[in-house]
Order: structure tokens, then C-alpha cells, then sequence
């Protein structure tokens, strides 16, 4: 096992033998999953064969997440009143009670 890099950083590189990695793969992925590495090379006789790097979990924004998916008919006005008659909290009069 040979690991280039620091292992607190991401940039981080782990290279492990295929028989060490057979051994302690779910140790490895929760790893990964942590991001204590950047990527594992698994070789067989010195030559890799295979590389992991952990998922990316990019959360989109929510600010323009729904932009040109919201059509509004012309005509519409959005900061008019819904109600015609506002209801009086107090007297309890309203279409609400």
C-alpha cells in the first residue's frame, strides 16, 4: 500500500495490491466516502488495474432551478389582490369563518 499525497488532503492518492484491496475494500470505500482520498489505484504485479474516486454529489441551486419552466399567460397580474373583500381578523367576518 503506498500512498501519495497526505491522507487529511484531498489530493490524496492511494495505491494498493489487488489481494490488500480484496481484503479491506469496505474499509476503503467508507474512505472514499469520507474523502480522505482522492482516488485508489488497485494493481495486480505493479500495474494498475483499476481506479476509484468517490462519487460526486453536486447539490444544484435552488435560485433558477425552475427558470423557463413557469409560463405566465399575458394579462396575468401576479401582485394583484387575490380576494375582492379583505376579511377582518378581529370580527371574524370573511369567507374564511
Amino acid at each position: 500500500m503506498t500512498i501519495y499525497g497526505c491522507p487529511d488532503m484531498s489530493d490524496a492518492v492511494l495505491e494498493i495490491n489487488v489481494t490488500e484491496f480484496k481484503a479491506t475494500c469496505l474499509a476503503l470505500f467508507k474512505e472514499l466516502e469520507a474523502r480522505r482520498y482522492d482516488k485508489v489505484v488497485v494493481t495486480r504485479r505493479g500495474r494498475p488495474i483499476a481506479q476509484l474516486t468517490p462519487a460526486v454529489n453536486e447539490v444544484p441551486d435552488l435560485y433558477g432551478a425552475l427558470k423557463g419552466r413557469v409560463i405566465i399567460p399575458p394579462g396575468v397580474d401576479l401582485t394583484e389582490p387575490v380576494l375582492e373583500d379583505i376579511p377582518e381578523a378581529e370580527s371574524g367576518e370573511g369567507p374564511f369563518f
